[in-house]
Order: structure tokens, then sequence, then C-alpha cells
């Protein structure tokens, strides 16, 4: 397992409960002795320099038009559906952070991206609509706790003609979006001909947004982690 990877819990699943089907037998056992690592609940302030900003990005055309009914952060089920979706499954988590290392709870983080077969859930999605993943939820949403943690089980992203893999993400404070960004595969070679991706000139933010995408240790059935600290460039004025 990655270095300070926020170890999913079942209990920070918001919404949903995940249904017994064969793919996630050997996950319940995992989680039940996992848990979110001591990096999560480190005392703000702590950090030395300044923390890199997670850059600001295109939202892109594809935010859903039409959001569905199953919002959690979950997307590989959709409400009470036991079949899942096709893709490499992804635990993406992290915290939500300012610059000063300081935890931004009770944030609204939003996540979306194309499906195995690079269909957007969208009315004017690219790729061909006939092959689109309805069990793929396409679209999540977590509010951070208390450190600032947040964690989505999605896919690993795929590419379509034009972009390189990548996942949207907007936050959300009070219901204003207070960052829109993106996050790429860590040495995928379609990054370098990417405009969004190649449009970061700052090395460390890139950096930043380009994550690795590592197996979980103790899966069974290939499961991913990715761990992404998003930094807010502004400290936001919490109730």
């Amino acid at each position: 397992m990655p270095p300070n990877f926020p170890v999913p819990d079942p209990s920070l699943r918001q919404k949903k409960t995940i249904m017994p089907i064969s793919l996630h037998i050997p996950r319940r056992e995992l989680l039940r002795r996992l848990a979110w690592t001591s990096a999560l609940c480190a005392t703000p302030g702590l950090f030395a320099e300044e923390l890199t900003r997670t850059p600001r990005q295109t939202e892109g055309p594809f935010y859903p038009d039409r959001l569905p009914l199953d919002t959690d952060n979950d997307l590989l089920v959709v409400n009470d559906n036991t079949t899942p979706a096709v893709g490499e499954v992804t635990w993406l988590g992290g915290r939500l952070l300012t610059t000063n290392g300081s935890p931004v709870r009770n944030a609204t983080i939003e996540i979306w991206q194309c499906d195995n077969a690079g269909v957007y859930l969208h009315t004017r999605t690219g790729g061909d609509k006939a092959k689109r993943d309805a069990n793929f939820q396409g679209f999540g949403r977590f509010v951070t706790g208390s450190t600032g943690e947040y964690v989505f089980r999605t896919i690993k992203p795929v590419p379509y003609p034009g972009r390189t893999p990548h996942i949207h993400v907007a936050v959300k404070l009070r219901g204003r979006k207070e960052l829109v960004s993106q996050c790429y595969i860590k040495g995928h070679p379609g990054n370098a001909r990417d405009g969004v991706w190649r449009g970061i000139r700052d090395q460390r933010q890139r950096d930043s947004v380009t994550l690795d995408f590592a197996p979980l240790a103790g899966s069974r059935v290939g499961e991913l982690t990715a761990r992404w600290d998003i930094v807010l460039g502004t400290t936001p004025e919490l109730p």
C-alpha cells in the first residue's frame, strides 16, 4: 500500500450500502482490519513549508447536465443494483487542506468522469452512447470530515479521443465552487500529448495532480488506490 494512503473505511460511505456481490466479498474482510492512517489526523499547521496549491483547471463540457438520482461516493454501484460497473476498481482519497496544512471540514467534494467505454453522464458526451455503462454512476459527492478526509470508490480513468485519462473534481463550500481541477495517471503516455495537463506550467502543481494508481495491499480482486491531497489556494472561513 502506498505510504500514508488514507485507507478506505466502510463507515465513510455516505448513503449507500454496497450489496454483497461476489466481486466485493474479499474486500469486506479486508475493510474490517483497515482504518485511515494517522496521516489523516495530523495536527494542523505542522508543515514547515507552504503546501503546493492544487491548480485550477477547466471544468470541461461534460459536468452532468442531469444529475443521477444516486450521487454518493460509491460510483461502482448505482442505488440497489447488484451489478458493478466495468473497470479497474480504484479507491481515490486524501484530505482537503489549506496551504498551511489545516484541514477543511464540511466541504462538498464532487468528482465526475467517463465510464470504461469513454462515455460521460451527459447528453452531449462523446463516444458511443449505446455502449454507455448503465452500472457506472459517473458522478459522486462526499462531505469532508473533521480532518478534511474524503474517499471515493470509482474506476481507474480511461482515455478517450483528444484526452488523456483524468478525473474531474469540484470543491464547494456553502454551495460555492472554491476550486475546479482534474487528476491524472502518473506515467501515462497520453499525458505529454494532453493540452490540459501540459497547460499546468508549474512542475510542482503538475506533479500534485499526477497520481500513482497503485495496487491495494491485500486485495484479491486487483483493486487500486490513489491518494490526492487537494490544497485550496485560499483559507475558507468556516462556521
